[in-house]
């Protein structure tokens, strides 16, 4: 006799087979509606670098397309389309065609007669010149001779290069008398464009690409060609000895999100997805393309499904663990006296692990205060290195001013000597009069290099660290007497506007003056390219608060570097104009001042804001 499934079991079976189902339509739901949106987010990205790509190849043949018609007003090929046996006179437009060539980055220029005879070449000079070929074939001179401006794509039949052509109709009394032709290189458009999952490529109206990011694709075909088409390519020369063999193509989409397209470069290569977005260049006669590999697509859509996938099965089994366990309740009912006995164990075991877990907790206490003695310790220590760091910083920036101060004081020492002199000459011919006035400056004189010398050193001494209400003027001329120099050499504007005119702070006086210092000579060094150097200094009052800006109309700092600047040895100076730690230290002084300091980028340079309290 079969035995009965019970119904714990088939509920079990149904539920499975119900949950199957129910993740199979989730999962080809959110399949199709994440590749949809991938799709359109591919043609998003796709259709804006097109765009640019469209923009750059216009741009590149918009700068050499007036070109031909302007040599054609050139009397010089005139004279030689008239009397193309005059050696001297070809000779002379060989080397005005050269010239032209190399000015303007053309690949060549050359002049044909009305036959599509060669008479002149800017490449006279090589093996494989230009002189005595004939190109009457190329469509370029046949639209030229029609009086229209010619343009073309093709290989050359002479150097094998790729290039665009520009002919432009040369003539007299409204008679075509030959066409001055213009060729560009292109090649620069291949390595100036291209990504990792992109491919981009140009074709003629035939579908032959001649210009792609993917070297194997060079020269092929999007479609098999039609053999009239084949035979008047060949009869063109547009292309060599170019076999033309088509891609493997399949298109299985065209709609407002492009057309996703299956290529390959051979039977052999397994074919590729790729959304294929298009336009058209209708004056050079050109199909631009571009192909995104849309593996990205659909990889993320596998990894959504798994997430998906995995959440729902997560879930269904938490649901079954959740059935089970109410299905066996009925069961520990019964067992409920060997449960007991078994939870009096247990607890036993607890209380043995809290005591075991107290002692451990105990030990682990001591070893944190001891380690948080020594926080204490190592943070004192820390405080001393950051104050002699600063004061390092005081003298190294002492040391980069130390030129400019040099020249400071060596003016009133020659002056003074000077003075001497003519004061000695003076007393002795008795002149008391202007002895007076040269020793009254010989004393000015000496108070200003006492006034120079008394700022640098409550400059360079160390600080205390103590708060007191602090004159901002003062701390502002303090500041640039110290800069004085490298103003002076660097030819600086200094504008000072504190409103009011007695504003006061709660600051230390030579620390304050220490972060102006560096701000001041990190705006000259900025300036360094700027032919009008100008440095804005303003302080106003916010409530109880007192901003201070510090303005350069220098190149200002990129916005990748903002949020590191403040970073020790974080630095963006050239090589020997400092260690990246003036701002990192300036930051730390304002914060021990209760204050902050932060930087932006404006149009017209670089501003540093700083909030102190007011006082």
């Amino acid at each position: 006799m079969a035995k009965k499934i019970s119904p714990w079991l088939l509920s079990l079976i149904t539920s499975t087979v119900l949950f199957a189902i129910i993740l199979a339509i989730v999962l080809i739901a959110t399949s199709h509606w994440l590749y949809k949106q991938g799709i359109v987010e591919l043609n998003r990205q796709g259709s804006t670098r097109l765009e640019l790509y469209i923009t750059y190849l216009q741009g590149v043949l918009d700068k050499y397309e007036s070109l031909p018609e302007l040599l054609a007003t050139d009397k010089l090929l005139l004279k030689a389309l008239q009397f193309p046996t005059d050696s001297h006179q070809i000779d002379a437009l060989n080397r005005y065609l050269e010239t032209i060539n190399s000015i303007s980055d053309t690949a060549d220029a050359y002049l044909m007669d009305r036959n599509g005879l060669t008479i002149a070449a800017s490449n006279w000079r090589a093996e494989q010149s230009f002189v005595g070929r004939n190109f009457s074939y190329r469509p370029y001179f046949q639209e030229a001779m029609q009086g229209k401006l010619g343009r073309y794509f093709a290989l050359g039949t002479t150097s094998s290069r790729r290039g665009y052509y520009f002919a432009y109709p040369v003539k007299k009394d409204q008679e075509i008398l030959g066409a001055v032709v213009i060729k560009i290189n292109i090649d620069s458009v291949e390595q100036n464009w291209g990504h990792r999952d992109e491919i981009y490529l140009i074709s003629d109206p035939d579908g032959v690409i001649f210009v792609t990011s993917n070297p194997e694709w060079l020269y092929r075909t999007l479609a098999p060609l039609d053999k009239v088409v084949r035979q008047q390519i060949t009869m063109s020369k547009r292309y060599a000895n170019a076999s033309l063999e088509p891609l493997g193509y399949d298109s299985n989409k065209d709609g407002n999100t492009g057309q996703v397209v299956r290529l390959s470069s051979s039977r052999t290569e397994e074919a590729k997805s790729y959304l294929r977005q298009s336009h058209d260049m209708t004056e050079a006669g050109w199909h631009v393309h571009i192909l995104t590999n849309i593996h990205r697509v659909k990889r993320n859509v596998l990894f959504i499904n798994i997430m998906v996938g995995s959440g729902l099965v997560l879930t269904f089994l938490l649901s079954l663990l959740l059935a089970q366990r109410q299905h066996r309740l009925a069961e520990l009912n019964r067992l409920e006296e060997q449960a007991k006995r078994t939870l009096q164990e247990s607890n036993e075991q607890l209380e043995s692990r809290v005591l075991q877990r107290t002692s451990e907790l105990t030990e682990a206490n001591r070893l944190l205060l001891r380690e948080i003695g020594d926080r204490q310790r190592t943070e004192i220590a820390l405080k001393k290195t950051r104050t002699e760091l600063i004061h390092a910083a005081k003298l190294a920036a002492l040391g980069q001013m130390s030129a400019g101060i040099n020249h400071e004081l060596n003016q009133p020492l020659a002056a003074i000597r000077s003075y001497a002199d003519n004061g000695k000459q003076f007393l002795d011919k008795g002149r008391l009069a202007e002895t007076r006035w040269n020793l009254e400056q010989i004393g000015e004189l000496t108070e200003r290099m006492a006034k120079i010398g008394g700022q640098l050193k409550l400059f360079s001494r160390k600080s205390s660290g103590q708060m007191a209400v602090v004159p901002l003027h003062g701390v502002v001329d303090g500041a640039l007497e110290i800069v004085g120099p490298s103003i002076k050499k660097s030819a600086t504007l200094i504008e000072v506007d504190l409103q009011p005119e007695q504003l006061e702070v709660k600051a230390n006086n030579v620390l304050l003056q220490q972060v102006l210092v560096n701000l001041l000579n990190n705006a000259i060094q900025a300036m360094e390219t700027v032919p009008q150097r100008r440095i804005s200094i303003q302080a106003r009052e916010e409530g109880q608060r007192v901003v201070i800006s510090i303005s350069d109309n220098g190149p200002g700092i990129p916005q990748e570097h903002l949020p590191h600047i403040f970073d020790p040895f974080y630095t963006t100076k050239k090589s020997g104009q400092g260690l990246g730690l003036g701002l990192t230290i300036s930051d730390r002084i304002l914060l021990d001042m209760n204050g902050k300091i932060s930087a932006i980028t404006t149009e017209h340079g670089t501003c540093f804001t700083i909030t102190l309290e007011k006082a």
